[in-house]
């Protein structure tokens, strides 16, 4: 007997609890899991309907001020999804969990990358923050464990001594840093999603995820800025030769 998913069903809250226990999954891993639970409690289940099946669960989490949420990893392009508390703010999230000395260490680590010109913040860089801070000041040591717990809890990535913000913490903090940093945070011009590694057109200032920027300028022989249609300087990523550069007339 199969049963339509109109309602919330033990298909549904078997993917919620799964998603809660990781935190965050893939795409593919998602999609997995949505035939695997459909299958186990006789669901209708249709490959290409993951995010109605999610926005049934999420019409059920509404009054618990929770939302399952859809971001992109910024290295690979890659969908994921994650579980979000929308009751709390992202430093509350995080407060039961971490000592107010490793909290200050996050967010000035968060300033160092998301000042940055790439995305990315040195591990030397953000040792050096170890005895600056104003609550309790850390060994670099106790500082190098921190980090490792920070990026085994998904908050952080980091990749040959350089760190960034883990897609979960850009899917749940999105609001946070875009309110907080407003001078300096910029949406996807592609994707619409907050964009930590980014290029970013030198006419205008539309920036742009590296995995969008792979696919939008697939295509072009002349790669433009969607925004003021002005020549993309960047090199794109994925390809072998760099893209033409802006043009200038010399006048003697």
């Amino acid at each position: 007997n199969i049963v339509m998913a109109a309602q919330m069903t033990d298909a549904h809250r078997q993917f919620l609890q799964v998603l809660m226990s990781h935190g965050i999954m893939e795409g593919s891993e998602a999609r997995k899991l949505h035939r695997c639970s459909c299958e186990i409690h006789q669901v209708y289940y249709a490959h290409d309907k993951l995010d109605d099946f999610i926005s049934t669960i999420n019409s059920h989490l509404q009054p618990l001020f929770m939302q399952i949420r859809k971001g992109m990893s910024e290295g690979d392009g890659k969908a994921h999804y994650a579980l979000v508390n929308l009751a709390e703010t992202e430093i509350t999230k995080m407060a039961s969990d971490y000592t107010e000395n490793e909290l200050e260490l996050f967010r000035k680590t968060m300033d160092l990358i998301i000042l940055s010109e790439n995305g990315f913040a040195s591990s030397t860089d953000i040792l050096n923050l170890a005895d600056q801070l104003k609550t309790k000041k850390m060994k670099k040591k106790e500082a190098e464990q921190v980090l490792k717990v920070f990026v085994e809890d998904k908050w952080l990535s980091e990749r040959n001594g350089e760190y960034t913000l883990h897609t979960r913490c850009i899917i749940e903090m999105e609001q946070y840093i875009l309110s907080n940093y407003q001078d300096v945070a910029r949406k996807c011009n592609i994707c619409h999603s907050l964009a930590i590694q980014s290029q970013v057109c030198e006419s205008c200032g539309t920036g742009m995820h590296l995995p969008c920027v792979r696919k939008y300028f697939r295509a072009q022989t002349e790669p433009r800025c969607p925004q003021c249609n002005d020549f993309w300087s960047c090199d794109i990523p994925g390809t072998k030769q760099p893209i033409l550069k802006k043009k200038f007339s010399v006048i003697i």
